[in-house]
């Protein structure tokens, strides 16, 4: 599910049903009025589509698409951070940490990852544990996984 501000993307969550990820949505933002995206659908809402659909299936590389963030001024630095690492490159908690100034963080950092309610643009995917596991993920580890192998299937053929 997608859902976005006059600003730009502010949610987009994976979920096995429209119920559950309508009550997502409305848990994120009580007070917003929610209204379906007319038909037919702008040119800008498109694009983005068409955008995520290319890159969830491999195609192609995410571009950039503007984002509505809502969060603490940590997670928002650590979410324009995550916007850095390379697709299909991973990085443990503790590096993002560092690489933001904050060396003693990778528990903040992991605690920001988990607040995304940006899945893919937000790439909270590409970060793992220290040990190389792949932790935690808000969308499920095979999720996880998939997103990774793919971005590193398109990674490959675009050399």
């Amino acid at each position: 599910m997608v859902g976005a501000t006059d600003r730009g993307l502010c949610f987009l969550e994976f979920g096995d049903s429209a119920r559950n990820l309508l009550e997502s949505l409305e848990q994120e933002y009580p007070a917003a009025k929610r209204v379906p995206m007319p038909k037919p659908y702008p040119a800008q809402f498109t694009g983005w589509m068409q955008a995520l659909a290319g890159y969830l299936e491999g195609e192609r590389a995410l571009s950039q698409m503007p984002l509505s963030l809502h969060g603490t001024a940590f997670q928002l630095k650590v979410w324009r951070y995550l916007q850095t690492i390379p697709a299909g490159s991973v990085q443990s908690y503790a590096e993002v940490a560092e690489a933001i100034g904050q060396p003693k963080a990778a528990r903040a950092v992991a605690n920001a990852c988990g607040a995304n309610r940006i899945a893919v643009v937000i790439p909270c995917h590409r970060v793992i544990r220290g040990d190389g596991t792949l932790g935690g993920y808000r969308w499920g580890l095979d999720r996880k996984r998939a997103l990774l192998d793919a971005e590193r299937r398109t990674a490959k053929a675009s050399r």
